[in-house]
């Protein structure tokens, strides 16, 4: 994708408990709404807008004006975690006398527009737009819109003079996560095809429904529509707006509100609602515990691995696994850059690059001209020096970098010293480089291990475990502290991806539901743990949420 994805990432998970912080001390806010623009925010601001946090108002910057502005607490946390201020200070939300109020003021660094009427944003930004294209200034303006403020007829105005003046340096991207203040957008003021009082399950699912784009080419712009929690649609998407010339363009990202917090997820209650203080502990945990997916392709038809790219995207995989093995460093062979960079073009989807070779700095920047989004290299073969330019290297181009460990290794101590920086550390759990071995069981308490180390030394990536991993034992492995989960021969030897997908998921969030539940238990016992199953809508999901919880004693 060309910028730093893991980065990205590490930054939007960041924010994203800092707006439960926030929220939860101010006891007021809009967690929903800035939670479901997470990466929207955090993607515009950790790759591809121009400014300088310690120069907040540096005439060249670029701008980002917020119109929706009731989630002002989505804009503060990226901005904190960017170095706008400390993040500390996010304590303050809703303070007398604080920085960070309710709605976005200039009072804030960072912050470009004073958001409170919702509607106004769009019109601001063209000014903004236009008033650089009359002064020569090479800037671009960014603006987040919500869909129920599209309710608004000024709206509509504003894309119509965008329009009419080729406002080309502005990039809209609409936070389209169904809900505003009162309902579902489709039971208030339809945007898409259905009459008023759709199922939002089948406006989310049935794209002949989608007609919010068609609205805005019929006023002249260019139309993007996405995955808004996808930083990979999110980056493509962006850098095709500022290559469009002599058109405004919108990007329709379809979101979630309240993603990443099951109980909050596209539920209307959480549009302006504070969690409960002796809830949002486990709320934190939840953020904490987001999992990946990633088919390694290898374990599919190696003569059509363009196939298997697309068997990838077509059963919902987080990452696609590159499997690189030079017949050196383990006994196998499979393919180098040069198939990386044929396949690249192939999909959006990140490329985790685990290079299974001898000498990876000789051979590092073929990887990342191949379009590699993480280059994962082993302990074996590097001391600490050398994966110190590893290190280096990688992250200077906008690439995530990860370390491997094989069984019979233990992480060395040196690698503490990149805790902070690293993106990933791979637990192989087979011997690699031989196909068909099943999970070697003691690695779960290897992982444990390796889990309780990294976190004491700062780190603030994911444990990626690697080989013999199938929905039988994903949820062990999830308990032990892995967040990222490859799959061979489960996945990809498979002939229903998405089902074998949805096999890791589905156990995926057991584990996930189980550990939140033991823990609420330890917290505030039976009651806490009553508290937090109350709290999700879904009559099914509170009876599966019972059944776990008096499974694991807690109830």
């Amino acid at each position: 994708m060309g910028a730093n994805y893991s980065k990205i990432r590490r930054c939007v998970r960041r924010a994203r408990k800092l707006v439960i912080k926030s929220t939860t001390l101010a006891g007021s806010g809009h967690p929903g709404g800035s939670l479901s623009m997470a990466e929207i925010v955090g993607t515009i601001i950790f790759s591809h807008m121009r400014h300088d946090p310690s120069r907040p108002l540096w005439e060249d910057r670029d701008r980002l004006v917020l119109s929706k502005g009731h989630a002002a607490p989505g804009l503060y946390s990226n901005l904190a975690v960017a170095g706008y201020f400390e993040e500390s200070e996010i304590s303050t939300l809703r303070k007398f006398g604080s920085r960070l109020q309710g709605h976005p003021d200039w009072k804030c660094p960072g912050v470009e527009f004073c958001g409170g009427s919702l509607g106004i944003g769009l019109s601001f930004s063209i000014g903004v737009a236009l008033g650089a294209r009359m002064d020569s200034h090479d800037t671009h303006t960014y603006t987040v819109i919500g869909d129920g403020e599209s309710d608004e007829g000024q709206v509509w105005e504003a894309a119509m003079t965008a329009a009419k003046y080729g406002v080309d340096n502005l990039t809209v991207v609409m936070d389209r996560n169904f809900i505003q203040q009162d309902s579902y957008t489709e039971h208030v003021m339809p945007l898409d095809g259905g009459s008023v009082g759709t199922d939002v399950s089948k406006s989310r699912s049935d794209k002949s429904l989608w007609r919010t784009g068609d609205k805005w080419r019929a006023f002249g712009w260019n139309v993007l529509e996405i995955d808004g929690h996808k930083i990979e649609q999110l980056s493509d998407a962006i850098r095709r707006s500022k290559a469009a010339h002599g058109v405004p363009t919108i990007i329709i990202a379809r979101t979630i509100k309240g993603n990443g917090v099951e109980h909050m997820a596209d539920n209307p209650a959480w549009h302006g609602k504070a969690p409960d203080p002796s809830i949002a502990p486990l709320v934190s945990d939840e953020l904490e515990s987001q999992a990946m997916i990633a088919p390694s392709i290898i374990a599919g038809d190696m003569t059509d691995l363009a196939g298997e790219i697309r068997r990838c995207e077509e059963g919902g995989a987080d990452y696609v696994h590159l499997d690189v093995m030079d017949g050196r460093f383990v006994p196998a062979t499979t393919f180098g850059a040069a198939k990386i960079a044929e396949l690249r073009p192939l999909t959006l989807l990140p490329f985790d690059a685990h290079l299974m070779i001898n000498d990876p700095l000789d051979h590092l920047a073929e990887y990342v001209d191949a379009g590699a989004d993480i280059i994962t290299v082993h302990a074996e073969v590097c001391d600490e020096s050398s994966f110190g330019e590893i290190h280096d290297s990688l992250h200077s181009s906008g690439v995530g970098a990860g370390l491997a460990i094989n069984p019979a290794t233990e992480l060395p101590e040196w690698a503490m010293r990149f805790a902070g920086t690293l993106d990933q550390v791979i637990v192989m759990s087979v011997e690699p480089g031989k196909s068909g071995q099943k999970y070697i069981e003691s690695s779960h308490e290897k992982t444990r291990s390796v889990c309780e180390r990294l976190t004491k030394g700062g780190f603030g990536g994911d444990v990626e475990v690697d080989g013999g991993v199938t929905p039988g034992n994903v949820g062990a492995c999830f308990e032990d502290g892995a967040r990222i989960f490859v799959g061979g021969g489960a996945i990809m030897g498979q002939p229903d991806t998405r089902r074998a997908v949805d096999a890791f998921a589905a156990s995926i969030t057991r584990a996930r539901r189980t550990r939140l539940l033991v823990r609420a238990g330890r917290l505030g016992g039976g009651e806490l743990a009553s508290k937090w199953i109350s709290l999700h809508k879904n009559e099914q999901t509170r009876d599966e949420l019972t059944k776990l919880a008096e499974g694991a004693g807690v109830l």
